[in-house]
């Protein structure tokens, strides 16, 4: 209890025990939550995460208001964080026993906008790894952060609400929210465009066109067969789980000589331990792959990931890297969200 009606006084290691408490207690009801949890006092330390943190900043109806977040992201209070298409929830812990409820809505990026900004893109953008790394000339940054024209929303795209008692649209926990996202796409910059409901692949679109052809070029064939041959999301980053490693040679054959026997029967003694791993390559034409891999994905109403894939069909990842990127270009599959695949 306080002194002269103040509230009594709470030290900054007491407001991160509550905070840690009241989480470890929604941990058991809900073991998936995500809570916001900085690394040190910086509230973000990409591109992205402190485009995010300034944009809100720099408009005059959230920058003296927002700044009431800041300590709240610090005390581990946001103790759950969500971020969908258009939609960011969260629960963060106040003075009442149970957490309170964020909810914002973000509108989506007009088509007017979202073109002119895939347009002042074209060619600028190597890959959706520099992309996410914020890795792009400064242009684009200028393009991407500008005022009411870029990516990122004005107030008017964005609508509050919170389950707390305060009346101000913008309350600390509506705030210390708002700063979460940006702590948030710090870990996973890619849910920045989860977030505002935009297709990264288009930005680099005609980085990979050009590349393709130069590709095409070099091997002497056509674009279709060097991009069926060469893994597009292993070149360029599109769709990616995992990069495979290009970079290793193939073991020279050990040549004909007074080892030969020894290298025979060392290959004797492993034939037995690789006879599973060679039974699981199915021995069927690329067509058939194609079909096999098809008829795997559209099956499965809820989508499946790369990791299913490869474990339901026994072809490795770098193979059906490209099954799947030609199957959605067939328009046959689309993706569901990152590294995740369904029917149309």
């Amino acid at each position: 209890m306080g002194y002269w009606g103040f509230p009594k006084y709470v030290t900054v290691a007491e407001k991160k025990a509550r905070a840690l408490k009241k989480l470890e207690k929604l941990k058991k009801k809900n073991p998936g939550i995500k809570p916001v949890i900085l690394q040190g006092k910086t509230l973000a330390r990409n591109w992205w995460g402190k485009s995010w943190n300034k944009n809100l900043e720099r408009y005059a109806d959230y920058e003296n208001r927002i700044d009431r977040g800041r300590s709240y992201v610090r005390l581990g209070a946001v103790l759950d964080l969500q971020i969908k298409r258009e939609k960011i929830s969260a629960l963060v812990a106040g003075s009442a026993e149970q957490p309170y409820k964020v909810e914002i809505s973000i509108m989506p990026i007009t088509l007017e906008r979202w073109k002119e900004i895939r347009q002042q893109c074209e060619g600028q953008l190597q890959s959706l790894q520099d992309l996410l790394a914020g890795k792009f000339p400064e242009s684009l940054a200028d393009i991407f952060f500008s005022k009411d024209k870029g990516l990122f929303p004005d107030p008017k795209a964005i609508k509050l609400d919170c389950s707390c008692p305060d009346w101000a649209t913008m309350c600390k926990h509506v705030a210390a929210t708002l700063y979460g996202v940006g702590a948030r796409l710090d870990e996973d910059p890619s849910l920045f465009f989860i977030l505002r409901g935009v297709n990264t692949n288009e930005l680099i679109a005609k980085a990979v066109e050009d590349s393709a052809k130069k590709l095409a070029a070099k091997a002497g064939k056509k674009s279709g067969n060097v991009l069926d041959d060469a893994d597009l999301s292993d070149i360029f980053g599109i769709d990616m789980d995992n990069v495979p490693d290009f970079s290793k040679k193939k073991a020279e054959k050990p040549s004909a000589g007074p080892n030969k026997k020894k290298s025979a029967a060392r290959k004797k003694a492993v034939s037995g331990k690789r006879t599973n791993q060679l039974s699981r390559q199915p021995t069927v034409s690329p067509g058939n792959a194609t079909a096999h891999v098809a008829e795997v994905i559209t099956a499965r109403a809820e989508g499946i990931s790369m990791s299913e894939l490869v474990e339901q069909t026994a072809y490795d990842k770098t193979k059906l890297y490209g099954i799947v990127h030609r199957l959605k270009k067939q328009g046959k599959i689309r993706s569901i969200s990152h590294g995740v695949y369904g029917k149309t």
